[in-house]
């Protein structure tokens, strides 16, 4: 099939925050709203967090002036960070919600994954999930017959299929709810993020699923903040910031686009920024990384010490700081975590909250690295934050080993080894 699946002109998406919803589900809800937005309104002024009415009812744009064409049997990689606008983008292409500005046109049936499971019923069975889900998703009763057993197959739930799902595994419910997503037959399908559920072993089927998808010639939008998927996956890319476009074209320039805007983000003081997730409750403020003698560098060994601190600008119940280091090509390389017991779920904030992570031997071989740090508290992530810290390895010894840059840009860690050579 030839020609424009998607055709998107100045899509827009305002969202107001702190003002009355425009839209209730129940006459309730809105006698309740319009009863309290005066007392949250005046919260706001006596505490500070308003200094006029002007802050009282503040706007953001979600997507600004989003304008592009997708052709029939393209395979589009979406990327940016977190809160850049790409969920906002997929949604208002799948009619979940209505541009503020612009349009978009649809040439063909679309499907969306842009939520698994959504519209699974706990009191039903795997069986009669899979034809309510299936209706809800565009199925008729015939296509969801024909493809039933292949269903039932691909989530290898065969023998609890008549169980109800709320006796699931939080892993058989994913498996069947992607199973069915999986399994629509649309011309243009919407992908965000699922093919990051279930173990090791079901993601690589998903991908595998995927990559039929768009073999057998299907319209696919794709969202993920895996770049090895996306440049697998995708011819093309699209990268997103701050609710616009930044990058257009062949994905492999456009995710060194998205690495490389990692960058600018080195200068910026952590507590400024705005481009994290979270409840916020208690947040990254500094994050300090040294070889352990010298402070305030940003060059290490491989091989030698490394040091990572990271404050934060409170406490709360059950606190943890983890983070992750990836290469220069955003692969993940390791992950690091760490709890702080404590049962007082109060925030104490101006507080010196400080954690700190200690490697004796650093593995990772000569190159750039960036951090991605994440916090949780009282049974929540309370913030995460890409790019939040960047550091570089330079030549070193590992027991004794020289460490060099590799030849093979994918090659990023180093283990301690040992050879035993054949005698001449």
């Amino acid at each position: 099939m030839n020609g424009i699946a998607i055709q998107a002109e100045g899509l827009s998406k305002q969202y107001q925050i702190g003002g009355p919803q425009k839209t209730y589900d129940r006459l309730g809800d809105q006698l309740t709203d319009a009863l309290f937005t005066p007392v949250r309104r005046a919260g706001k002024l006596l505490t500070g967090r308003a200094k006029s009415a002007a802050d009282l009812d503040e706007t953001i744009w979600a997507l600004k002036d989003v304008s592009f064409e997708i052709g029939h049997g393209e395979v589009l990689g979406i990327i940016g960070g977190n809160g850049a606008g790409k969920s906002t983008l997929l949604k208002i292409l799948s009619r979940i919600t209505e541009p503020t500005e612009g349009y978009a046109n649809i040439y063909g049936r679309i499907g969306s994954l842009l939520e698994v499971g959504t519209g699974f019923h706990p009191e039903l069975t795997g069986r009669e999930n899979i034809y309510l889900n299936g209706a809800i998703l565009g199925m008729t009763k015939k296509e969801i017959d024909r493809k039933f057993d292949e269903i039932v197959d691909f989530a290898e739930i065969g023998k609890f299929i008549h169980t109800p799902v709320k006796f699931y595994s939080s892993g058989m419910y994913v498996r069947l709810a992607f199973s069915v997503a999986a399994h629509l037959d649309p011309e243009i399908l919407l992908v965000d993020e699922v093919l990051a559920v279930g173990d090791v072993a079901f993601q690589k089927k998903c991908l595998g699923k995927m990559g039929d998808v768009a073999k057998r010639g299907r319209t696919v939008l794709f969202v993920s903040h895996n770049m090895a998927v996306i440049r697998t996956l995708c011819e093309r890319g699209l990268c997103i910031s701050q609710g616009s476009i930044i990058a257009d074209g062949p994905i492999s320039d456009v995710v060194d686009t998205y690495l490389a805007s990692f960058e600018q983000l080195e200068v910026m003081n952590l507590a400024e920024r705005t481009d994290r997730s979270g409840r916020g409750r208690v947040r990254l403020v500094g994050v300090d990384i040294t070889n352990g003698e010298s402070n305030g560098i940003s060059m290490l060994k491989a091989g030698g010490p490394a040091k990572f601190t990271f404050d934060l600008n409170g406490m709360l119940a059950n606190l943890s700081c983890g983070f992750v280091i990836l290469d220069d090509l955003g692969q993940p390389i390791s992950i690091f975590k760490s709890d702080v017991p404590s049962e007082d779920d109060r925030v104490i904030s101006g507080s010196e909250v400080r954690f700190t992570c200690e490697v004796d031997e650093l593995m990772l071989v000569p190159g750039r690295y960036r951090m991605d740090v994440f916090i949780r508290g009282g049974g929540e992530r309370q913030d995460l934050i890409e790019g939040a810290a960047f550091f570089d390895v330079e030549v070193g010894d590992l027991r004794g080993r020289p460490v060099s840059p590799p030849e093979n840009r994918r090659i990023s860690v180093i283990m301690p080894h040992r050879w035993s050579l054949p005698v001449s």
